[in-house]
């Protein structure tokens, strides 16, 4: 029961904190249905198991199963995650990235921006973003590019600047508002 009421406010926290920086960009629609999918029993119910409350729960069931269901379900039906964008190469060159609309990208951000201050709680730090980005950014074989590219840039804003001054490039330069 601890789990269950622990992962369910760490779920709620996260949609809160993106919820409200889609707000600050305009993004209303995308801030109301943000991770959604977080409720279906093959999400939550994983979830709760694997609870571990600093980190995501589909590294450990990953590492129990040798894949995260969780995350396959997750990442198939939420379009801020950059695994979403993959198709074949129209060249026969297999599976490849696929830049994301920026608005998309936008909430990308919110996500990890939520995520960070979720999992590092009273530790958060603005470059946290960003060195979580770094750590994987050699072995992201999917992400476009160009996705890439923003993603990065955004998160150096942050990092470097604050909060405002990467919600005021996100609108103007990503978004265009």
């Amino acid at each position: 029961m601890h789990h269950f009421l622990a992962h369910l406010k760490t779920v709620h926290h996260h949609r809160r904190l993106v919820r409200q920086y889609c707000f600050r960009l305009g993004l209303y629609w995308q801030g109301l249905t943000h991770d959604l999918s977080k409720y279906s029993p093959v999400e939550f119910w994983a979830g709760v198991k694997y609870f571990q409350g600093d980190h995501s729960p589909n590294d450990a069931q990953r590492r129990e199963v040798g894949y995260s269901a969780s995350w396959m379900h997750h990442k198939g039906r939420n379009r801020h995650h950059f695994e979403y964008w993959t198709d074949y190469g129209i060249h026969g060159e297999g599976i490849i990235g696929i830049e994301m609309p920026k608005k998309y990208v936008a909430e990308m951000f919110c996500d990890r921006l939520a995520a960070s201050k979720v999992y590092r709680g009273k530790d958060f730090d603005p470059a946290d973003p960003y060195r979580f980005f770094l750590r994987g950014k050699d072995k992201r074989l999917l992400i476009h590019p160009a996705t890439s590219a923003l993603l990065e840039q955004i998160l150096l804003v942050l990092r470097d600047q604050g909060e405002d001054a990467a919600f005021a490039y996100v609108r103007h330069e990503v978004l265009g508002k």
